[in-house]
């Protein structure tokens, strides 16, 4: 039955590969990919490292939606998204420049890495204004960096724990999460932790500073229920969507106003979630599509 499956489902999964790279790498993936994959020198990580396995993982698309519902609790945090990063004119230039940012420090040469995070601190000095209720905010403030940084990890790892091809052992777990602070001190957090344990304790530090706003929920119905996609992506789009909301903790989907769980957990959303990831996991591992965009690179 495979072998007869096998070649319906070959148009379709390169399509589907193609969109996806498309999406999320730009229109000049195949040049991005030739530096960051090809261009020799030394390099933070290996692929043994756990922060490689997580970032090259499918479940990436999963956390990626988790950390930028996450983000948006903080209004400070929030406020500097709305007001500069162009989510909504510009929604998928935003997610290519930050899906670039994390394969070239953790995947590039050690010397583009270093290139892009000057690139990044230099547009964060020019972040700034005031949130709704008049409080001022910058891009540069390390407490706010703390506050990216941590949602971040904690989403990426969340996603690969429970969409990933095989769960991180504790010990791998808190290697990925110190390997990841090395990035985010040299953007200006600051101490980032070194463990899940204190990745959870530095999350639950924040909670007071967390709130529900007009701004964070029109995110959250922006990239739930209206993406800038056609009608034939929506579903697939759906399944990662799900995944995110069910991997949320409760407080944080209390806060979003999103719907309580089906069950403890949220079974059913979950395995939505695993759904989608696979989805992709299966389309990104198209060699085809990889050979096609080596020979266009050069």
């Amino acid at each position: 039955m495979r072998t007869l499956v096998a070649p319906l489902a070959a148009p379709v999964r390169r399509q589907l590969a193609q969109l996806l790279r498309s999406k999320v790498a730009g229109d000049d993936a195949a040049a991005r990919a030739r530096q960051i994959w090809g261009a020799p020198g030394p390099r933070w990580f290996t692929p043994a490292d756990p922060v490689w396995r997580v970032h090259a993982d499918a479940s990436m698309f999963v956390g990626g939606l988790r950390a930028l519902l996450l983000q948006s609790l903080h209004p400070l945090a929030m406020a500097g998204v709305a007001g500069h990063s162009g989510y909504r004119s510009d929604p998928w230039g935003r997610l290519q420049r930050t899906s670039h940012f994390l394969a070239t420090t953790t995947f590039g040469t050690v010397d583009d890495a270093e290139r892009a995070i000057a690139q990044v601190r230099e547009i964060h000095l020019r972040v700034r204004g005031k949130a709704e209720d008049g409080t001022a905010y910058a891009a540069s403030d390390p407490h706010l960096l703390d506050w990216v940084h941590l949602a971040e990890v904690d989403s990426f790892l969340s996603a690969y724990q429970l969409f990933g091809p095989e769960p991180l052992s504790p010990a791998e777990a808190d290697e990925y999460v110190r390997q990841s602070g090395e990035v985010a001190a040299r953007l200006g957090a600051t101490t980032p932790p070194t463990t899940v344990a204190e990745l959870g304790r530095r999350l639950e530090a924040f909670r007071p500073e967390l709130r529900s706003t007009r701004v964070c929920r029109d995110a959250a119905r922006f990239l739930l229920l209206d993406p800038p996609l056609p009608l034939a992506a929506r579903p697939g789009y759906g399944l990662l969507a799900a995944g995110a909301v069910a991997s949320l903790p409760g407080w944080a989907r209390r806060e979003l106003r999103l719907p309580p769980p089906f069950v403890a957990w949220d079974w059913p959303s979950l395995r939505l979630g695993a759904a989608g990831a696979g989805v992709v996991r299966w389309a990104m591992g198209d060699a085809s599509v990889a050979t096609a965009r080596r020979r266009s690179a050069g």
